[in-house]
């Protein structure tokens, strides 16, 4: 091909881009009307460069939508600026069909047209699994989701979730710990939420990949994050419910996996626990029990050797010396305020507060209601 026809090419193709994200921008036009267009008309602009009537007749767009549709000069102008914006607050714009957009994510029914991200773009090919949960977690769910996020990332996986309070965060925190993560937002990727997420959300944003289909501005609203938690099914070949209630979003998400065809595990709990009773439901309905991260590894046979290293890693946990053990001898199996132990240690608050964690994550002890811990046995 000679160059001026390349160049022509070249052209046309960012004209379609800039189009597709003014569709995709417009208000009334989501998922299903987005393709419902670019599939009839064969692309965004010619879409856009269509009557109405047309649109309403032909391409099954109710009327309702079509108020707002810009015309295809309005809709490339639209998609240039936020191009722009996108590029000067450091993040991209990756569309439908670009080679790093991620091919699990793209066989979905009706994908996000586009997807905005910072970070390693590179993550969205996998192996990806997902791990999502209760937003108040027991001390056991948020031990349980640091764990699996760890040895999972630990022997390969990409770890993708919500970015919310509990399981979700404790799943990220994890798996930065060994390997990589994905957080999937319902809002701009300029808005941090939960605030109590922020150190969170900067590591990802360095060291992982932060996705939305939302453009910058756009608040968290409820709304939006059952279309958040079909991108987190999407982008992954397996969900983990590590806590759910009977009523969740988790289940939701365990939902869409189960129509994309992808693997379901779920953590059991305790049996009068009504945190897990959504995955006791799941584990009913078939889905994979998991106590290891070995459970899930099963899946992925290119891990062999990785998941032989973790079980290896179960085995031989994190060696417990000096002061630790100190600590964790002082304990029982009952329990005890945080305030006693210190006195009958001798050891400084703040070291205690900084040593209990490690140690719950570990899955040594358990922190209680009421700055009460007691040992696990």
């Amino acid at each position: 091909m000679n160059e001026p026809v390349l160049q022509q090419n070249m052209q046309q193709n960012m004209q379609e881009k800039y189009c597709r994200l003014g569709l995709h921008l417009t208000k009334g036009v989501g998922a299903v009307s987005f393709w419902r267009l670019v599939d009839h008309f064969g692309s965004a602009k010619a879409a856009l460069a269509a009557s109405r009537q047309e649109i309403i007749e032909t391409a099954g767009i109710p009327q309702k939508n079509t108020v707002n549709l810009p015309n295809a000069e309005a809709a490339e102008e639209l998609g240039r600026a936020e191009m722009e914006r996108a590029a000067n607050f450091g993040s991209r714009v990756i569309f439908a069909g670009d080679d790093d957009y991620s091919a699990l994510l793209y066989a979905i029914s009706d994908p996000p047209p586009i997807l905005f991200v910072r970070g390693r773009a590179e993550l969205m090919q996998g192996p990806c699994i997902s791990i999502v949960g209760s937003r108040a977690a027991s001390s056991y769910g948020r031990r349980v989701s640091f764990r699996l996020g760890r040895e999972l990332a630990g022997a390969g996986l990409v770890v993708v979730s919500g970015l919310a309070l509990g399981i979700d965060g404790e799943a990220h925190a994890g798996a930065l710990k060994t390997g990589a993560t994905i957080g999937v937002l319902g809002c701009g990727l300029d808005m941090v939420y939960p605030q109590q997420n922020r150190k969170l959300f900067h590591h990802i944003a360095e060291n992982g990949l932060l996705v939305t289909e939302y453009p910058l501005g756009t608040r968290p609203e409820g709304f939006r994050f059952p279309a958040r938690n079909r991108i987190i099914a999407g982008l992954s070949r397996g969900v983990v419910v590590v806590e759910a209630a009977k009523k969740s979003g988790s289940l939701i998400t365990a939902q869409i996996a189960i129509d994309q065809n992808r693997e379901v595990f779920a953590v059991p709990g305790q049996i009068d626990s009504f945190k897990s009773e959504g995955c006791h439901w799941l584990i009913k309905q078939g889905g994979r029990l998991v106590q290891t991260a070995a459970d899930i590894l099963e899946e992925f046979p290119e891990l062999d050797k990785a998941k032989t290293t973790v079980n290896k890693q179960l085995d031989n946990p994190a060696e417990i010396s000096g002061d630790m053990k100190i600590l964790l001898d002082n304990l029982e199996p009952y329990p005890m305020s945080r305030e006693k132990l210190i006195a009958k240690t001798g050891l400084r608050a703040e070291k205690v507060s900084e040593w209990l964690l490690f140690l719950e994550l570990e899955g040594h002890i358990e922190l209680l209601p009421g700055d009460e811990v007691r040992k696990l046995v």
